[in-house]
């Protein structure tokens, strides 16, 4: 390994100075390295290795996964998760906000995408918050720090790809996901009152819901409350694989839509099979970026490399959470969470089981600190996202940011430290 092995890194790091997209920064990159570092490799490997990449029938729960969540917002399902976490938790303090927290958490068994998530609930509650008061800048993190709860409860997309690198099962990781992220759902909620209270910010509701009311609207969206645990129960009992749950998700949100609340018209198909197209093409198009520069990084030897420095460096498994939560934070900063956990978990998972950490505790504690990533400057996706779409300047929102970064990161400190939260699951059930 020479120094001229390390040139495409540098490649990577001067194009995201320029804002170069990251899929496009790290194709240029390794076509720095096939092309002019080794040129004793034929140049076609670099298209090899992208096209191999997605030849994975389990990728196909992607764009399954996808679908399902666009077609959740069409069905009217999102409408009744945001009704039932109104009643739920309208009349706290900062209501309309821990409504928004309370609605992402209800879609993460649902649409398993935080980019989605922030999206559509920008579009519907930002609005509606600032109508009743809150500052846009406030409404746009909140909305941007719950979406990093969706894809931590399962179905999320994170999860599934950790799993196929990893090779480690995705019920486990989807069994794995439901504590820490009723975890993140809690500590944001516990923020928003403190922030709500210092700003003097008013419930939603008047009072508490009734019984009643609540369990009127608990039968109208227990179609889509019924889905997360059908799908684990499904894995379970082997019923059907992590794939073909997202072909059953499809399925069942058609069928609720279009025959239980008859919200879904013919004339919505269009919209929903464009929007999951686009957005499984950035995912995918994302993986073929992301596994050709793996594929260099392989060839030069540099994850064995990074393995044996980092085990002779660190030999206690708290110390080398510590420095993993470090590294990743930092990482997350330039790069996407998908594209980070497929380049940093052949790098970080050996040294970490040879350590004795669980791979499934493992996969956790990445996919919730690159999720963080998708809520901090320069590039989170969520941030970006949200901003653009309620039309927020950058410092306003780095400005309302700080506490919720906090919270997100003592959530992170928790799960690195106490394994047994995402761990407890699936030894009950798995």
């Amino acid at each position: 390994m020479t120094l001229l092995s390390f040139s495409p890194i540098l490649v990577m790091f001067a194009l995201f100075a320029l804002r170069v997209p990251i899929a496009t920064a790290l194709l240029i990159a390794t076509a720095v390295y096939f092309g002019v570092v080794n040129t004793f490799m034929p140049k076609e490997t670099m298209i090899q290795n992208m096209v191999a990449s997605l030849e994975s029938f389990p990728y196909l729960a992607i764009p399954f996964f996808t679908c399902a969540g666009v077609v959740f917002n069409y069905s009217g399902i999102t409408t009744r998760l945001m009704q039932l976490a109104n009643l739920l938790f309208g009349h706290m303090r900062g209501g309309m906000a821990q409504v928004n927290v309370a609605l992402s958490a209800l879609m993460g068994g649902l649409s398993g995408s935080a980019n989605a998530d922030a999206a559509m609930q920008t579009k519907m509650l930002v609005p509606e918050m600032e109508r009743l008061g809150y500052g846009r800048a406030f409404s746009t993190v909140v909305t941007a720090a719950s979406s990093c709860i969706t894809p931590i409860i399962p179905p999320g997309i994170i999860l599934i790809l950790y799993a196929l690198v990893a090779d480690v099962s995705v019920a486990k990781m989807f069994a794995a996901g439901f504590l820490p992220g009723l975890l993140l759902c809690v500590v944001l909620m516990i923020t928003v009152a403190l922030v709500s209270r210092h700003r003097g910010y008013a419930p939603a509701r008047d009072g508490r819901a009734t019984l009643r009311e609540i369990g009127a609207q608990v039968g109208r969206s227990i179609w889509a409350l019924l889905l997360p645990f059908g799908i684990i129960m499904g894995l379970r009992l082997g019923l059907f694989t992590p794939t073909e749950a997202g072909a059953v998700a499809v399925v069942y949100a058609l069928f609720v839509g279009a025959v239980i609340y008859r919200e879904l018209k013919w004339h919505h198909l269009g919209a929903i099979i464009e929007e999951s197209v686009v957005a499984t093409a950035g995912v995918m198009f994302l993986i073929c970026a992301a596994n050709a520069f793996a594929a260099y990084m392989t060839w030069e030897g540099i994850p064995a490399a990074f393995s044996t420095w980092l085990v002779g460096s660190v030999s206690d498994p708290i110390v080398l959470l510590i420095v993993v939560n470090l590294l990743l934070l930092f990482i997350g900063f330039f790069f996407e969470g998908g594209s980070a956990i497929i380049l940093m978990t052949p790098l970080l998972l050996p040294v970490a089981t040879q350590l004795g950490i669980d791979p499934v505790h493992f996969g956790i504690v990445m996919a919730v600190n690159l999720t963080i990533a998708g809520f901090t400057p320069p590039v989170g996706t969520m941030m970006f996202i949200t901003i653009s779409i309620a039309k927020v300047r950058m410092e306003d929102y780095v400005r309302e940011a700080w506490p919720f970064f906090l919270a997100l990161v003592v959530c992170l400190l928790l799960l690195s430290f106490i394994p047994d939260i995402a761990l407890l699951l699936p030894r009950l059930f798995l």
